[in-house]
């Protein structure tokens, strides 16, 4: 009995050298590059521009958007424009507008953001505080206008 078991085990199931056509997916590097999420981490001020990736700055090069719309994940339609900063040595910093939605969501020293570009210049983000969890956000109305700071507000679910 134990050799027939032995027998059946290693008989061509597909794997290994020689089983015919492969359906295992091109290494990496062949691979084209799509990036669609990144993160970054509040190392310093967090009313101060913020550095992305060099990835996605490499990612964009030629098509540099002049600004993008940030989307708090989950808090309704508004959207917060936010100019890009390219500095010509390969790096990208949201910058003028960003310092109005990092007030309006509360964002400090040693929180992780989750941005999801979502088509059309759009970054939707997730903020997690300093305990890595995340924070939640309700607006109260349906306003979409940048000047007006006041209707964004933290809303924590409770565990």
């Amino acid at each position: 009995m134990a050799s027939t078991s032995r027998t059946r085990r290693g008989r061509g199931r597909g794997r290994g050298r020689g089983s015919g056509s492969s359906s295992l997916p091109p290494p990496p590097s062949t691979l084209p590059l799509i990036i669609e999420e990144f993160f970054i981490v509040v190392c310093e001020d967090p009313l101060v521009k913020k550095e992305l990736p060099k990835k996605i700055a490499d990612y964009l090069d030629g098509q540099e958007p002049a600004k993008v719309y940030l989307r708090a994940a989950d808090c309704g339609p508004r959207l917060w424009t936010v100019e890009v900063l390219f500095d010509g040595q390969g790096r990208m910093y949201l910058d003028k507008g960003w310092e109005k939605f990092a007030i309006a969501h509360g964002v400090d020293f040693g929180w992780f953001l989750h941005f999801k570009y979502e088509g059309d210049d759009v970054l939707t983000v997730k903020v997690f505080d300093g305990t890595m969890c995340r924070r939640y956000y309700y607006s109260d109305g349906e306003d979409t206008d940048d000047e007006s700071d006041d209707d964004v507000k933290p809303c924590i679910h409770p565990l």
